[in-house]
């Protein structure tokens, strides 16, 4: 998919701040510093449009990336982080489940996970609540270029089999330094926004 506009609308905390054009949302979560900003930058084509840091749990509100005119990327506070407080924790936390349980114009969510090491507590929570809910997820593997080609497959088989990675929802390898597995991100996205 080709991304000629790019803009940051909102960055909410509560329902009464969401966009209310109607467009279609496909929402990113994953834990803090799995790389989720470089994935959108990448995706997009953008250098700086999703702010990266160093420092993880930098994002705190529901950032709400209009592309094209004509559907958002909604970017979900990183989970997992243990320098923010627990009160923090908790608001975040009924923030990213009000939007995840409540929003209509949702249409699928990227999880995404760091490809070399096994899910977390929490990324394994993420996909179960996903799937109670019925929303159509996709798991992104990042940082594939940090392990060998060679090793994909198992790395791969061995995320699935821990997540229980259940027949409608697909795993991609994907880099945002190389930019792999960014088709396969926007084949998934295009046919779930055609849903």
């Amino acid at each position: 998919m080709q991304i000629q506009d790019v803009e940051l609308v909102i960055s909410a905390v509560a329902p009464m701040q969401y966009p209310t054009d109607g467009l279609p949302e496909i929402a990113l979560t994953g834990r803090s510093n799995v790389g989720k900003s470089s994935m959108i930058n990448k995706l997009i084509q953008r250098k700086k449009m999703a702010r990266t840091s160093s420092t993880p749990g930098k994002t705190q509100t529901l950032n709400f990336y209009k592309l094209n005119d004509a559907f958002y990327f909604v970017d979900v506070p990183g989970y997992g982080y243990a320098k923010v407080s627990k009160k923090d924790r908790e608001s975040f936390s009924q923030m990213i489940e009000t939007y995840l349980q409540e929003r209509d114009n949702l249409r699928g969510v990227i999880s995404l996970i760091d490809v070399r090491h096994e899910p977390t507590r929490d990324d394994l929570a993420m996909y179960k609540y996903l799937q109670f809910f019925g929303v159509p997820v996709l798991v992104v593997a990042t940082k594939g270029d940090k392990v060998p080609r060679g090793k994909w497959n198992q790395r791969e088989s061995k995320l699935k089999k821990a997540l229980e990675l259940n027949q409608t929802d697909d795993l991609v390898v994907f880099s945002s330094t190389t930019g792999i597995g960014g088709d396969q991100i926007w084949q998934w996205v295009e046919e779930h926004l055609a849903d």
